[in-house]
């Protein structure tokens, strides 16, 4: 498993400012949690997912070509820090 922190820099109200993924050896989604600007996360996994949050049907692109995006700063991350938004989000 990989896990990737993505934060998008933006002024929508509505829209996440940070995306946590953990990624299969086939490079999709396994998992997901999206953390909004008031604090509010929302999870994603194969059984669970809202109007607001899914799994991508497509594979995660390398994350050098995201972080080459302005808008985005995407780092991979530990799986510790990944388990402990997945805990807060589910938490919630």
């Amino acid at each position: 498993m990989r896990y990737v922190k993505v934060a998008w820099h933006h002024d929508f109200d509505d829209e996440p400012v940070l995306y946590l993924s953990e990624l299969g050896e086939d490079g999709y989604e396994t998992r997901k949690v999206q953390v909004f600007r008031d604090g509010r996360s929302e999870w994603a996994d194969e059984d669970h997912e809202t109007a607001g949050v899914g799994l991508s049907e497509i594979a995660f692109p390398p994350v050098s070509e995201i972080a080459a995006q302005p808008e985005f700063d995407a780092e991979e991350i530990s799986s510790t820090e990944f388990e402990q938004a997945w805990g807060a989000a589910r938490a919630q």
